[in-house]
């Protein structure tokens, strides 16, 4: 068994910007994994947030000999690494059998599944702008994650009045900020809210009225993240860069679910290579935000299909 790591970047349509800052392009890692002159793939978005760069995970992968299973992955910890090398996994699992991946999970066919624009952070003008010119898609996702974003939620609502719409603060509020703000989301029709607050200071969450469903990103990685949600979240993002691939991420889709929480579907932003696996865990989802793809000026060979369904599942020549 070969393993091989390449840095990849895509040029974005636009630049992109959270509370956490700005980017014009998409880096991420490309792993292959080859075996007996067959080659699986898979992607990750290092994400700086969890102390992860391209150098440092690339080290990762790299450290890993072969040959090398979806189990014996687990000495590595939750992240980009563990998720692009089990993606190849599953990839390559599914070329030798001559089957897809689904199949290999004991999952039905997955069908196109809605899923959500993003709106980057702007000024309100310019977030209006942007809700108008994509007024026609159903689910809106809007960056917000600033003391005075009321102006911002408001715009987006005017520029696109029937798209349902979610917010992602990208832990950028006060319990303050988001209690003063709560009646309000209810007012403009908000569906969700991920991570309004700090993932370490989140137990402010605890008895808190929440009369739209708060969901946990930053503060859900993977099954042990759990115990630590309880009264504070509704709903928990289930994201490979988090979970560290589809293995543990079909686990913790199973285990919320167990445990109550409803379940969205998320993204960093990268190719369709890195949105086909989590096609998976999208079906009958809560939410589903796998729009990175349409985020980029320039996406993979055998790119994702979009169309008024939503996001369909890979045909094997992308993956699984």
């Amino acid at each position: 068994m070969e393993i091989s790591v390449t840095h990849d970047v895509f040029k974005l349509a636009q630049v992109f910007t959270i509370s956490r800052g700005s980017r014009t392009e998409a880096k991420v890692l490309t792993v292959r994994v080859t075996e007996n002159g067959v080659t699986g793939w898979g992607e990750c978005v290092p994400y700086a947030r969890y102390g992860e760069t391209l150098e440092n995970v690339t080290d990762l992968i790299e450290g890993v000999k072969g040959p090398v299973t979806r189990a014996g992955l687990y000495t590595l910890p939750a992240g980009a690494a563990r998720n692009a090398l089990d993606c190849a996994l599953w990839d390559l699992e599914a070329k030798k059998a001559g089957k897809r991946a689904w199949e290999l999970a004991g999952l039905p066919a997955p069908g196109p599944e809605i899923t959500a624009y993003t709106l980057s952070l702007d000024t309100p003008e310019n977030m209006q702008a942007q809700a108008e010119k994509n007024a026609f898609r159903p689910l809106l996702k809007i960056k917000l994650g600033t003391p005075d974003d009321m102006p911002r939620l408001d715009a987006v609502r005017a520029g696109a009045p029937k798209s349902t719409i979610i917010i992602d603060a990208n832990e950028g509020w006060s319990a303050e900020v988001y209690a003063d703000l709560a009646p309000h989301l209810v007012r403009l029709g908000v569906a969700l809210v991920e991570q309004p607050l700090p993932a370490g200071e989140d137990d402010a969450l605890i008895g808190m009225e929440r009369p739209v469903p708060v969901c946990a990103d930053e503060s859900c990685h993977d099954r042990a993240s759990l115990p630590n949600l309880k009264g504070k979240y509704d709903v928990v993002n289930i994201k490979l860069d988090k979970t560290g691939g589809l293995t543990e991420a079909l686990e913790l889709r199973k285990a919320a679910l167990t445990e109550g929480y409803k379940v969205m579907v998320g993204c960093m932003v990268g190719s369709s290579l890195a949105m086909a696996p989590a096609t998976l865990l999208a079906q009958g989802a809560m939410m589903t935000d796998l729009d990175g793809p349409l985020l980029l000026a320039e996406d993979r060979k055998q790119p994702l299909n979009f169309d008024d369904a939503g996001i369909h599942p890979p045909t094997a020549d992308l993956w699984g």
